[in-house]
């Protein structure tokens, strides 16, 4: 090799190996496609808080909401693949895939690299205190009996709340209306109307209203019960059919980023995760503290997809209905 082409490889490696050993040396910013106060931007919150501290440098959180996290989404596709925009997203950037296949500037996988699963926070089925069901086997044997003449209701199409509630029509054989809410709140507040007899969603949001007699829980999509709510039984517990179901929080970085860098996020991450008061904080919460490798980020990823690709397709789900 000629000694002047040497003498140039030498030079960019002697450049490049003090920038990515110097990360970070300037503000992070994490982009939550979310508006403030919800789950995904709670534990952003607390993760970051510990983040900062860990890494020595600010990380500034942007609450970048809209179209079902596609605004926040693609500001970090387009962001600079340099490890100082990262995002945080939900089980529904996994029905994205499939639902805006083919219908973004960015395409929802490649555009990004996982960094790591932060946590997973089983979803929670209730009723209002109206409806005759009293557990989970009471309600599928009601709907058996009542085709169509349920209501349940989801915080939006393609929600891990509506596909987790499609999952549960399909595996039992069961009709219920789907009524779509622009957020959990709305939803909500049509359960303890009585517009919508079922709702599922995150324990944090319905726990509260369970504990104040307002709404009756029939069971936690989920293998086992959780530190947060011990009294609620599994579906499958309350006689429904073994499924899971669950919004989970993912860090991604713009595709590209250097996988130094994806590497030592993803660690700090999961030293984080893995301190005590954080594990707490997280189960007081409904969250299960995770704090994966990219590798293993990456695969859960394609595995969420693949399972809620095909409760899409046999509901037929679309963007608008």
């Amino acid at each position: 090799m000629p000694s002047r082409l040497i003498a140039t490889l030498l030079s960019a490696l002697a450049i490049a190996a003090p920038a990515q050993a110097q990360y970070p040396a300037r503000t992070i910013k994490w982009i939550v496609p979310y508006t403030p106060a919800g789950i995904t931007d709670s534990v952003t919150r607390i993760v970051a808080q510990r983040l900062e501290a860990s890494l020595g440098q600010p990380v500034v959180i942007e609450n970048k909401p809209g179209a079902n996290s596609i605004v926040g989404a693609e500001s970090v596709a387009r962001s600079a693949p340099d490890g100082y925009t990262v995002l945080m997203v939900i089980a529904a950037h996994a029905a994205n895939a499939t639902l805006y296949a083919g219908k973004l500037p960015f395409d929802p996988v490649k555009s990004f690299e996982p960094v790591s699963v932060v946590g997973i926070a089983p979803l929670i089925l209730t009723v209002n205190n109206a409806f005759p069901a009293k557990d989970a086997r009471e309600l599928i044997a009601y709907a058996r009996a009542n085709p169509g003449r349920i209501s349940f209701g989801s915080s939006g199409i393609g929600s891990a709340a509506h596909l987790t509630t499609e999952l549960l029509k399909q595996t039992a054989d069961i009709e219920m209306v789907h009524v779509a809410y622009k957020g959990t709140a709305p939803a909500l507040t049509a359960l303890l109307s009585g517009d919508i007899q079922v709702l599922v969603d995150v324990p944090t949001t319905m726990l509260p209203q369970v504990r104040a007699g307002k709404v009756r829980a029939l069971g936690m999509f989920s293998v086992r019960r959780i530190p947060a709510a011990p009294e609620v039984p599994t579906v499958a517990e309350a006689g429904g059919p073994p499924i899971e179901g669950s919004t989970w929080l993912m860090v991604l970085a713009p595709a590209g980023t250097p996988r130094e860098i994806v590497n030592r996020l993803s660690a700090q991450i999961a030293k984080i995760l893995a301190t005590p008061d954080i594990r707490e904080r997280f189960e007081q919460m409904g969250v299960e503290p995770v704090g994966s490798t990219p590798a293993q980020a990456a695969k859960f990823l394609d595995e969420e997809i693949a399972k809620w690709a095909k409760v899409i397709a046999i509901a037929n789900v679309k963007l608008e209905q």
